[in-house]
Order: C-alpha cells, then structure tokens, then sequence
C-alpha cells in the first residue's frame, strides 16, 4: 500500500518537470492531485461496509474566473484513477480499482489563501468479487463532495467530504447499492504546460 502512494508521488513529481507551477486555478491550467480517502456506509443492509481508497487526479481549468462575490471561481473538468480500493464487507475484504472520467468542479477563488469547491463525479469499480455481496463485480460510481484546496506557494493541500454511492446500475442479480460518507485529503499543484 505504501509502496503504491510513493509510486503515485514520483509520478506526480515526473509530471511536474513539464509544468511551471502557478498557485491558483487559472484558464488554461492543469491540476495535478494524488489523494487518500476513507469512510463508512451509511445506511441499509450494507451500513456496516468500510471504504479506503488511494488515488490520482488530472484537471482541466476550462474558464477565466467569473461570476459575483463568494460564487466567484472557475470551471473544471478532472478524471480521477484509483489504483487502491478496498471495501471491508461482512463477508471479507474486497479489491477493486476504479476510473472517474467524469469530474465536474468549481473552484471558488475569490479567498486569498484558500480555494473551496464543490464537485459532482462519476465512474466504474471493478472489483474481486461481487460488492456489495450478491451484487456485481462492475459497479458505477456517482457522488458529490464539498472542499477546500489550502495554497502554498508552488503545492497545495486539500480536504474535502465525499458523498459516494456505488451501484450496479441492475447489471447484477441484486442491486443494494452502497451509500458512503468518505473523507479524503490530498496534495497537488495547479499548473501551466511550459
């Protein structure tokens, strides 16, 4: 497992070489973010499921900053991949890996040391075995997250609160689904392509 975030943390520093750091979100930038993350099933037959999960991120910032005081910010399109995701059932513990091609972000710049955002996500986990049990080994991923991206002067810190629900979408016999409440911090950098 720790072998796995420093491998995700030398590739984060081999992307870096190709962008020239900039501390906040900007049109034509980049956001880089390797993350780490956990949480609990909340509700149903599967409330007593764990998630920990260890991933990368690469955005686009797609707009100039607009919009009236606090909701002032930008537009941004990620993909997440997510090498590690272990789910503790009552059953044993399940691997899996996923892909979020589908991140949609707004970050809100208008605080000076600091970038809240609120996001909605989707994407596909594969896993050992069926999750939650008699369920499907491909499930979907939807969720929603409020947080904040901490500046420095080159990197960044974030900590956000994930809403998760994983599903089948009916691909498998049963189709319980799995609702979490994830905590997730990562480290990252908004750059520029040189």
């Amino acid at each position: 497992m720790t072998k796995v975030f420093f491998l995700l943390l030398a590739v984060l520093s081999l992307c870096n070489s190709s962008l020239r750091a900039q501390g906040r979100p900007e049109k034509g930038g980049h956001e880089l973010q390797l993350w780490i993350g956990g949480g609990h099933a909340i509700n149903g037959s599967e409330s007593d499921d764990g998630i920990f999960n260890v991933g990368g991120r690469y955005g686009w910032i797609l707009t100039q900053t607009h919009g009236p005081g606090f909701l002032r910010g930008n537009f941004e399109y990620a993909v997440d991949v997510v090498p590690i995701f272990l789910i503790t059932q009552r059953t044993g513990t399940t691997y899996g890996i996923g892909i979020n091609p589908v991140g949609l972000k707004w970050d809100f710049t208008s605080h000076p040391g600091a970038v809240p955002y609120m996001e909605l996500d989707a994407g596909t986990l594969f896993t050992n075995v069926q999750t939650p049990v008699g369920g499907s080994r491909v499930n979907f991923t939807t969720g929603g997250t409020a947080g904040i991206h901490f500046l420095r002067r080159k990197y960044n810190w974030s900590a956000e609160v994930r809403y998760m629900h994983i599903s089948s979408a009916g691909i498998g016999d049963r189709n319980p689904g799995i609702n979490t409440i994830q905590f997730r911090l990562g480290f990252g950098l908004f750059g520029h392509r040189k």
